[in-house]
C-alpha cells in the first residue's frame, strides 16, 4: 500500500465538547481514509494550558505550540482548512496563509449555509484565492473533501 500523504489539519475544533467529538469521531476519521492527518491538537492538554498559567508559563506554551504548528506544516505536503461559521477562525486562517506560503496544496470544507466574503466566493476572497492558487479548492462536504485529497495533483 503506497505511503498516505501527511496532511496538516487546520481547525477550531478542539476548542468546544462537540467540536470534539465530531473531529475524533467523524472528521479525522474520514480524512484519515486518503490521507495521515497531521492533529495539531493531539499535542497539548488542557491540563498542560492549566499548568503552565499556574506557573507563570502560558505565554511561553503558547509560542512553543505555534512554533510547533509551524514546523508540522513545513513537513506536510497537504493542508485542509475547516472553514466554518459566520466568521472564520482566525488561527485556521492563519495556518492556511502560511501553508500556501510556502508550497502546500490547500483545500477547505465548508458545509455552513450563511454567506461569507464577497459575493461569488464561498469565504473571504485572500482565503479562498490562496486555496484556489495552491491547487486545491474548498469543498462543500465531507465525502467531497475526501474525495478531492484522494486526487493527485
Amino acid at each position: 500500500m503506497p505511503l498516505r500523504p501527511a496532511c496538516y489539519v487546520a481547525s477550531p475544533l478542539g476548542f468546544t465538547e462537540a467540536g470534539r467529538a465530531y473531529y475524533r469521531d467523524v472528521y479525522l476519521p474520514a480524512l484519515a481514509e486518503v490521507v495521515d492527518p497531521v492533529d495539531p491538537w493531539s499535542w497539548v492538554t488542557s491540563q498542560d494550558l492549566t499548568e503552565a498559567a499556574a506557573t507563570g508559563r502560558e505565554r511561553e506554551l503558547l509560542l512553543s505550540i505555534g512554533r510547533r504548528n509551524i514546523e508540522a506544516i513545513r513537513r506536510c505536503s497537504l493542508l485542509v482548512a475547516y472553514l466554518e461559521g459566520q466568521e472564520l477562525d482566525a488561527g485556521t486562517v492563519a495556518e492556511l496563509g502560511f501553508a500556501a506560503g510556502v508550497g502546500l496544496r490547500c483545500f477547505g470544507i465548508r458545509t455552513d449555509l450563511r454567506g461569507h466574503g464577497e459575493a461569488s466566493t464561498a469565504v473571504n476572497l485572500q482565503v479562498e484565492t490562496f486555496i484556489v492558487e495552491s491547487g486545491g479548492h474548498i469543498c462543500g462536504n465531507l465525502a467531497e473533501l475526501v474525495d478531492a485529497l484522494a486526487e493527485p495533483a
